[in-house]
């Protein structure tokens, strides 16, 4: 099982691919056959391919991610709250909370996004 410092280092690849407007690296961070769903009850993108065509389009919104907190870990899990500040509106916020569950391999398998309407701002 990867240590919390291993989980660590991946939430935060997965906020600096978004700095970088990266979703290949975002991609890369996931095991073949992951899924994401994002945000939960929408269905989930499974697979490579899937992942990236989400990540690409998400990507195309300017979304920057802001940690707001110390990633928790336990088990297989981590789970972290953050903000996304997206480039079409200066006032535009989401606060969300995602859950990446890992392999032995450090790689995600799964993860949960979840917000909703209550959770926007400003848009």
């Amino acid at each position: 099982m990867p240590s919390h410092e291993q989980k660590d280092a991946v939430v935060q690849a997965y906020i600096d691919a978004f700095a970088k407007g990266d979703p290949a690296a975002v991609a890369a961070l996931f095991a073949p056959g992951a899924s994401v769903e994002d945000p939960v009850g929408t269905g989930a993108h499974v697979g490579h391919d899937a992942i990236l065509a989400f990540y690409t389009e998400s990507m195309k919104t300017g979304a920057k991610l802001k940690l707001e907190g110390p990633v928790r870990t336990a088990g297989d899990y981590a789970a972290f709250a953050f903000s996304v500040s997206l480039a079409f509106k200066d006032t535009a916020r989401i606060d969300v909370i995602d859950t990446f569950r890992f392999n032995e391999d450090g790689k995600v398998v799964e993860m949960h996004a979840y917000f909703g309407p209550n959770n926007m701002q400003g848009m």
